[in-house]
């Protein structure tokens, strides 16, 4: 006798027999009670949640030849119920939409459905993948959606909603199917299981149910898969050794690597987890798996977070190794991580890609979190000289661009900060120009380095009287704004009175740039000043900028 799959074996016979869809059980029943079925039904959501499975229940449920009229119970006894199961039935006919999806199947189907049934109720059209309908299909079903003979219903599925016109949508009950929870795919997992009197370990069946994704279909597939090998027990081991899924502690002992900076064994790890038979993909896809679990563990701050699919030892593991990680640098790992999935999918030396990312990982204690810096901020704001902060900062937005920053110590152990007068009694506009490095750094000194870059930014242009005025380009105009603002505006007033000697107001304006001379690029700098006024013209890089009081040294642009 032929092998029956799991998944057909099982598979629900009855509303109450349905796993992790109760709601939309509740209500067809209802709808049935009541005698409210409608003529026409939706069933969408993603693969193996059930929509095929229910649809086959409701058509039992209308037609059941036991029963003086439809029944939430249909008795699954007699030939309709029999026939249904088998997808035999004459008045319960099944359509794949993907075959079956011209104008002229609907031509027919529309022709044959104004016969009545030949035994049952009802003649039930079940059309699965209807999205693949053409639109000259779709159009051709409006009609006798719109006005259908008493004794026809209709029945589709799909897992694509969005691509089935809106008028054939109008015209059904649509029910979305929700992703079966993990509790549910691990209790009808071992309830089969035991019915079928083989073994397994509890975190197998919890592997099991991570690896469904919410799809019961998949989880049975993968327990034939397993059962196939003769195996008495199933256990975790066999997931590494038949499916291919790597092993999760070796996952997590590159993590624990990644975490602690060492490079030498990350590649190490990476070494053991392709020698074991794992593809780049794989292991990159248990990485974002991984990384995603310890960012929930991570900001939800409880090991007993239903959000994450683990046992009990993967729980306190996972929370051992984010002690190393902060939540936003794991923001920004899963989203490396997923960027580089097609890249790697598709790369003729994808081992490459992936240890180099694992690296920059690694080494990321090359930069600096935004929690320390904006510390690092508050202390020089209360005039606290911070050590240990001489080294590159990276900042990381969501713009397409990677911006690299210094920030103003880094500065102050580049250049001597001009602490006295630049100029004893006042003096005049060229003068000013060519000490204007020094009223810059006068201004560091003396006030912050925030009203020193921003000074950085503007050309002295005019100098009558009180009155001295400073020009920006058009580039610049958001620093022109921010100098302007009151409280900033009294700063550089008292800033620049000291440094000239001479009590000035100043004044502002916009230049035109064959008019300014070319401002020199902050030190260390290795973009030109063109890019690196861009990157600061952006509404996210301007707001960061301001609020750490850093320089733009680097621009590098990151391909998609």
């Amino acid at each position: 006798m032929a092998y029956t799959v799991l998944a057909r074996r099982y598979r629900s016979q009855t509303f109450d027999d349905v796993v992790g869809q109760n709601a939309i059980s509740s209500t067809l029943k209802n709808a049935i009670k009541s005698d409210k079925v409608a003529h026409a039904y939706l069933f969408t959501g993603t693969r193996g949640v059930g929509k095929t499975t229910m649809a086959r229940i409701l058509a039992k449920s209308l037609n059941c030849l036991e029963s003086d009229s439809p029944t939430t119970k249909p008795c699954l006894k007699c030939d309709s119920c029999i026939s249904v199961n088998t997808g035999e039935d004459i008045d319960v006919i099944e359509i794949d939409g993907a075959s079956n999806r011209g104008i002229e199947n609907v031509r027919e189907l529309r022709q044959n459905a104004s016969y009545k049934p030949a035994r049952a109720r009802f003649k039930i059209y079940i059309i699965d993948e209807v999205h693949m309908l053409t639109t000259e299909a779709f159009n051709a079903l409006l009609k006798i959606l719109e006005e259908p003979p008493s004794h026809v219903k209709f029945i589709f599925a799909t897992t694509e909603p969005n691509k089935v016109l809106a008028t054939i949508q109008s015209r059904c009950q649509r029910f979305d199917f929700s992703n079966i929870s993990p509790a549910d795919i691990m209790g009808q997992l071992k309830n089969i299981l035991t019915k079928e009197k083989i073994g397994f370990e509890d975190d197998c069946i919890i592997a099991l149910a991570r690896l469904a994704n919410g799809s019961m279909r998949d989880g049975l597939s993968l327990v034939d898969q397993l059962i196939s090998t003769g195996a008495e027990k199933l256990t975790v081991d066999m997931l590494e050794e038949f499916l291919g899924q790597p092993n999760r502690q070796k996952i997590y002992e590159l993590l624990s690597n990644i975490g602690s900076s060492d490079a030498g064994q990350t590649l190490t790890c990476i070494d053991s987890l392709i020698n074991s038979g794992m593809g780049c993909v794989s292991i990159l896809d248990s990485l974002i798996e991984s990384v995603r679990d310890m960012m929930v563990l991570k900001a939800s701050g409880s090991a007993k977070q239903s959000a994450v699919i683990l046992t009990e030892a993967e729980k306190q593991k996972l929370l051992e190794i984010s002690e190393a990680f902060d939540v936003p640098a794991l923001v920004y790992d899963v989203t490396l991580l997923e960027k580089l999935r097609w890249p790697i999918k598709n790369s003729d030396n994808p081992r490459a890609l992936l240890e180099s990312a694992m690296l920059r990982l690694a080494l990321s204690e090359h930069f600096m979190n935004i929690t320390e810096l904006l510390g690092t901020k508050a202390q020089r704001d209360k005039g606290t000289k911070t050590e240990g902060v001489k080294k590159k900062i990276g900042t990381r937005t969501n713009t397409r661009t990677e911006t690299e920053t210094r920030t103003d110590t880094d500065l102050e152990t580049q250049t001597e900060i001009q602490t006295g007068p630049v100029f004893a009694s006042g003096t005049d506009i060229e003068e000013i120009k060519s000490n204007w490095p020094r009223v810059v750094d006068f201004a560091r000194g003396k006030a912050n380095s925030r009203i020193a870059d921003l000074l950085s930014k503007a050309v002295p242009l005019k100098f009558s009287g009180s009155k001295f005025t400073l020009g920006f380009e058009k580039n610049d105009e958001f620093s022109m704004k921010l100098c302007a603002d009151s409280g900033r505006l009294e700063v550089i007033e008292s800033v620049l009175s000291e440094a000239l000697g001479v009590s000035v107001k100043p004044a502002f304006e916009i230049v035109d740039n064959g008019k300014t001379a070319a401002r020199p690029r902050p030190a260390g700098a290795r973009t030109s000043q063109k890019t690196i006024d861009e990157a600061a013209n952006t509404e996210a890089i301007k707001t960061i900028l301001f609020e750490l009081d850093a320089n733009i040294i680097e621009v590098k642009e990151e391909s998609n």
